[in-house]
């Protein structure tokens, strides 16, 4: 099924007939059928109940389909005129997924490709938190996805960046600051303060952080946490500063902490960060209160091979949360946290949202419908969507790169240590030995590559920091990206200075995306001329590229699963231990730069 429309028209009738509707409200399972008038239900008429006045009471079995019920026609209609019909015998009528904390730039796609991947497994409501997109581009790059996100298939809401820069170690390539968020807090597909990752700011009374906060309040929307491991007296004056939700939890005391302080929690399981298996003891034990399902980065492959919400629906109620409780989780529960008092439940005068799942177990998605229409195989998309271009925006000087020419030396120096799987680093003291060739050996034993972050937003004429990092296990070549969190710079990694000039000059040409190359030739790319975070390309497209740059990543000698979402997390200067901005190594325990060589 793709994410276009077929049946049902706007003003026209639509029933889903004879499924079992799941009451996220009152907790029953029925056997009902929703009938649907224009974008909104306007009855749910129980098995052997009289329906209400909407044009259903004539409702009976169509000829040569036994048991199949016939659609009804509109009060006062010709007898020809009937509602389109989706037969949901045998299946569960569930309201549509509503996605509460989700990042559209790691799936690498704009807001219309990520909307169509999704849709036909149900999800059909989005909140995103575009601060990617806003350290390129600041407030304009916020307003270009409120754009982008008109003509998808899915209704976006977004929350307003806090945090642009997210810190002051690196340069981003705009800034977010209150002028800007209360701007943003007024628009209506707005809902929410983006995640505060400040937290010790928040703690120590930071007084523009506060502002941001007291801006959330006075527009009565919700302000999303980001704390991980925050515990005690700090996570209480997090809380009291007005922090209403966290998705950073990944332990069972942790959130229980954060939840009888009265925040809600989001149990996030993406690509990377996955917390559903250590939290879904205390779902099953709260029923979902104060709970949602979240995905927050979701790759492109995962997307098209496991799903989105979907998928974590099924792991939840594997890992022992009830069916009707993970549903409420991901749909009930962020329609009541955000405000979209309009969704979130299967009854008369809500948005008609809806899907039919073949089981409560397996979440097939059987048939969507999205505003009263049905999604299907159709030609014709919702809506014209648009990608607003702002022109290139990958802006650096090669002669910045004359940091990799380092002389002939050898000595103690500090290495970012690669933790398999992991988004954290070690901070590795090793003795390493710089060849003539510029090749960094270590006689400590790992292998070493040269990782370079490079200024891409034409603020500093390309200053770039350089460091070395183990276990990328380049043994030739380099693999670069203009995705590097949270500011987005060049980050390219290599074994030799030449092949990383190369990778960089590639990075400028394609206006930023993933490049994997070996001597001056490229082996693969993936372009993202959206803000250097997003193709304009379908997923499927996306994905291949995707999986091609990673092929070629590993035939450099790289071992690891996800080579440039590895390499997009070593300039993350809130993530200990060690990371390297354009501005230098940073120790993140002491939050501040470090020289990569030790004195002596």
């Amino acid at each position: 099924m793709s994410a276009v429309f077929d049946e049902g028209t706007d003003g026209g009738l639509l029933l889903v007939a004879g499924g079992q509707v799941v009451d996220v409200f009152t907790g029953e399972i029925y056997h009902a059928d929703v009938l649907c008038r224009g974008p909104l239900i306007v009855d749910v008429i129980r098995q052997g109940a009289r329906p209400a006045a909407s044009g259903a009471a004539d409702a009976t079995t169509r000829p040569g389909v036994a048991g199949a019920p016939r659609a009804p026609r509109a009060p006062g209609a010709p007898r020809a005129a009937r509602a389109a019909l989706v037969d949901a015998r045998g299946g569960y009528v569930l309201p549509g997924l509503i996605n509460g904390h989700l990042h559209v730039e790691s799936s690498l796609v704009t807001p219309c490709e990520y909307a169509a991947a999704v849709l036909p497994r149900g999800t059909t409501t989005l909140v995103a938190d575009p601060h990617e997109i806003a350290n390129v581009l600041g407030e304009s790059g916020v307003r270009h996805m409120l754009e982008m996100s008109l003509g998808a298939a899915c209704d976006f809401f977004f929350a307003a960046p806090s945090c642009v820069p997210a810190t002051p170690l690196e340069t981003a390539g705009a800034s977010v600051g209150t002028a800007e968020i209360e701007r943003l807090l007024a628009e209506p597909r707005v809902v929410a303060l983006g995640e505060m990752m400040n937290y010790p700011a928040v703690i120590a009374g930071d007084p523009d952080v506060l502002a941001k906060l007291a801006l959330a309040r006075r527009a009565g929307k919700p302000a999303d946490g980001h704390a991980p491991g925050l515990r005690g007296e700090g996570l209480a004056r997090y809380a009291a500063a007005g922090i209403t939700s966290d998705h950073e939890s990944t332990t069972l005391a942790e959130a229980e902490e954060k939840m009888r302080l009265g925040m809600w929690i989001m149990v996030r399981e993406g690509s990377a960060a996955r917390n559903l298996a250590a939290l879904a003891p205390l779902a099953a034990r709260r029923r979902g209160e104060r709970m949602m399902l979240v995905t927050d980065d979701r790759h492109p492959d995962d997307l098209l091979c496991a799903g989105e919400l979907d998928h974590v629906l099924r792991l939840a109620v594997a890992s022992g949360v009830s069916p009707v409780d993970a549903v409420r989780m991901a749909t009930l529960n962020p329609a009541i946290y955000f405000g979209l008092r309009d969704r979130g439940l299967v009854a008369p005068g809500r948005v008609a949202d809806l899907w039919v799942a073949e089981d409560l177990a397996c979440f097939r998605a059987r048939a969507v419908v999205k505003s009263g229409r049905l999604a299907g195989a159709g030609k014709h998309p919702r809506a014209p969507c648009v990608t607003p271009h702002a022109g290139s925006t990958v802006h650096f000087d090669q002669a910045s790169l004359g940091c990799l020419d380092v002389p002939a030396r050898r000595g103690r120096a500090r290495v970012i240590g690669i933790v398999p799987g992991q988004i954290v680093t070690r901070n590795l003291v090793l003795d390493v030995e710089i060849g003539a060739d510029g090749r960094a050996r270590s006689g400590d034993g790992p292998d070493l590559a040269w990782l370079t972050v490079i200024e891409r937003h034409g603020k500093t004429k390309g200053r770039a920091g350089l460091g070395l990092i183990a276990g990328m296990g380049l043994r030739a070549g380099a693999i670069g990206s203009s995705v590097a969190h949270d500011s987005h710079n060049l980050v390219v990694a290599g074994a030799a200075a030449a092949d990383i000039r190369f990778a960089a000059g590639e990075l400028a040409r394609l206006g930023g995306g993933f490049v994997a190359v070996r001597d001056g030739k490229v082996l693969a790319a993936l372009p993202l001329p959206v803000a250097g975070l997003m193709s304009d390309l379908p997923v499927a497209g996306v994905a291949s590229m995707l999986g091609a740059v990673n092929a070629a990543a590993r035939s450099l000698g790289c071992p690891l699963d996800s080579p440039f979402m590895t390499l997009s997390f070593m300039a993350l200067p809130v993530i200990p231990e060690l990371k390297l901005t354009d501005r230098g190594l940073v120790d993140v325990g002491r939050f501040a730069h470090v020289p990569l060589w030790l004195a002596g």
